[in-house]
């Protein structure tokens, strides 16, 4: 049986799309996945649903698709993605409306449902993961709940044919697990393969992480034409046994170095990596390069999977407003601190601002001690800095008062100031939750364009 070809097309919901495109036309893919749901964009997405019942997927959803589908329908490859976060129903028929405004011939879609479990929490007081407070504690804060799905979620969806199969919330690695399980035949109970699988996943679920991106660091460690690195693709056995590589010709690298970095990425313990299909074992991973971007991974394994799924929690926790404004030339930092100090007399004067007084805020010089603190800026005078007022507030209307008192340091504040911006954003904060696997129930609903 030769190996199985499966590619990551996107690590992130704003992820480029031109290198999935490549892989698509040029990957010999098996399988394409598109993994674009990070913890707090599911939750944002359940507000964009709250705001439009049509809304809550990714809203890349159709300008990927209009991309890569007609070439994975002419090779045969299967796209997989969460792109359908909050609404996995409505993109499946979002994805419908691309093929029928391509005019392709055929389009078979299976949605996955069932990972939305805000109803049974709402039910059931389990308490929170690195917290002393249990999920009653959010109150009506509480946004959405979406528990992490695994591979046996997707096997279903994978087993009608579907060309493109679609889901909310599934734990980032089982998108590429799923996929492997259904076409070696590999049972859900292996847990030896299912560990060399979730390497895999794990090792492509961020994209371009494992081919270069994230890791330069020029004169260090240079990467080539990052400007347009190549999303990678691993080549698997039935045995588990996979090669990570690029497409020729793409920019970036695969080597040692970037794959121990991505392996690494986001374990706590490499001996005992919980996830939804089983508890990898990455301890004994070994890298061996086999030529230029091309690295063999031996050694990954597992044990039984957790008794839990993770759940992800959003929930409202007030609003942020936001201010800047710019000093530049001599004396640009003695400017800016003395803008600051204008702001924090501002903050905690009676009879103007008085619900602020004693928020969370920050107060910085970016240039200066906004990424390390004051300890590192200390020697040196810079040539231009950037003042950033950022402050928690609880309504909007406060939140915007904030900008509006960095915008009033043009005329009442130090000399030369200038490039006010202001913004307000409503903070949507994330926690977890653990619930048991009968809480979930997940379905397969097919939809089906043809010409």
């Amino acid at each position: 049986m030769r190996p199985y070809r499966i590619g990551a097309g996107a690590g992130y919901a704003g992820d480029r799309i031109d290198p999935a495109v490549e892989l698509a036309e040029r990957g010999e893919l098996d399988a394409l996945v598109f993994e674009c749901l990070a913890e707090r964009t599911i939750a944002l997405a359940q507000l964009r649903r709250r705001a439009d019942p049509a809304q809550g997927y990714d809203p890349l959803l159709a300008a990927r698709l209009r991309a890569v589908l007609p070439a994975c329908l002419q090779q045969g490859t299967t796209i997989v993605t969460n792109m359908g976060a909050a609404n996995p129903l409505a993109a499946g028929h979002a994805a419908l409306a691309v093929a029928r405004e391509l005019k392709l011939p055929r389009l078979r879609v299976a949605v996955v449902l069932g990972d939305d479990v805000l109803d049974w929490v709402r039910q059931h007081d389990a308490p929170l993961l690195d917290s002393a407070d249990t999920v009653r504690s959010l109150g009506d804060r509480l946004i959405s709940a979406n528990a992490y799905l695994g591979a046996d979620a997707l096997l279903p969806a994978l087993a009608t044919g579907a060309d493109l199969v679609i889901t909310g919330r599934v734990a980032d690695p089982s998108l590429f697990l799923a996929p492997l399980m259904q076409h070696f035949g590999w049972a859900a109970d292996d847990w030896t393969l299912l560990g060399k699988g979730l390497a895999v996943g794990h090792l492509l679920e961020c994209a371009a992480q494992v081919s270069g991106g994230y890791l330069a660091d020029p004169g260090r460690v240079d990467v080539p034409d990052l400007h347009r690195v190549g999303f990678p693709l691993a080549e698997v056995d039935a045995d588990g046994g996979v090669v990570i590589t690029k497409l020729p010709g793409t920019g970036g690298r695969v080597d040692r170095l970037s794959c121990t970095a991505q392996l690494l990425y986001e374990v706590e313990d490499p001996a005992a990596y919980l996830q939804a299909d089983v508890t990898g074992d990455f301890s004994s991973v070994r890298f061996t390069e086999l030529g230029e971007d091309r690295l063999r991974v031996d050694g990954a394994s597992g044990h039984a999977r957790p008794e839990q799924l993770k759940v992800s929690l959003g929930y409202s926790d007030g609003f942020i407003g936001e201010g800047q404004i710019s000093y530049a030339g001599p004396g640009a930092r003695a400017r800016g601190e003395l803008a600051l100090e204008i702001l924090r007399h501002r903050l905690a004067y009676d009879g103007l601002l008085p619900s602020l007084a004693g928020c969370e805020h920050r107060a910085e010089l970016i240039g200066v001690n906004a990424m390390h603190g004051a300890a590192l800026g200390v020697d040196r005078e810079p040539y231009e800095v950037r003042v950033r007022l950022a402050v928690r507030c609880a309504t909007r209307a406060q939140a915007e008062r904030v900008g509006q008192e960095v915008e009033a340091l043009y005329l009442n504040g130090p000399a030369a100031g200038g490039g006010v911006t202001q913004s307000v954003r409503e903070v949507v904060a994330v926690a977890s939750t653990l619930i048991p696997r009968s809480a979930v129930q997940t379905r397969v609903e097919v939809l089906e364009w043809t010409a």
